[in-house]
């Protein structure tokens, strides 16, 4: 089991600029005791399950689906609710950040 640590801020400016972004879509098939999320990037397609946050990590699965069924269930179940972001990966004091600008509604 893989366990997700996620903080949130608010970014001032727009550091992203000088830097390549990777496209995203992504949708929710279901937010109850657990989020079950399915994911386009890079080509690929992702099925990720994640558990309930207990302080600041929670329990993540993520697995590798064919890219076509990604985006059946892009369709067939988030048709109202998909996101399309892109990530961006910014060195800063030693670590990566990955600073998401979201493109239409969040």
């Amino acid at each position: 089991m893989n366990q997700e640590i996620e903080r949130k801020f608010l970014v001032l400016g727009e550091p992203w600029k000088n830097y390549d972004g990777e496209v995203i879509q992504q949708g929710y098939i279901s937010r109850g005791e657990a989020t079950v999320r399915v994911r386009i990037r890079a080509g690929k397609g992702y099925l990720t399950i994640k558990g309930k946050t207990v302080g600041v990590s929670r329990a993540e699965y993520e697995y590798e689906v064919p890219l076509n069924e990604a985006q059946e269930m892009l369709e067939l179940f988030c048709a109202n609710q998909r996101i399309q972001k892109k990530r961006y990966l910014i060195p800063y004091k030693g670590f990566k950040w990955e600073v998401d600008v979201f493109e239409g509604l969040n």
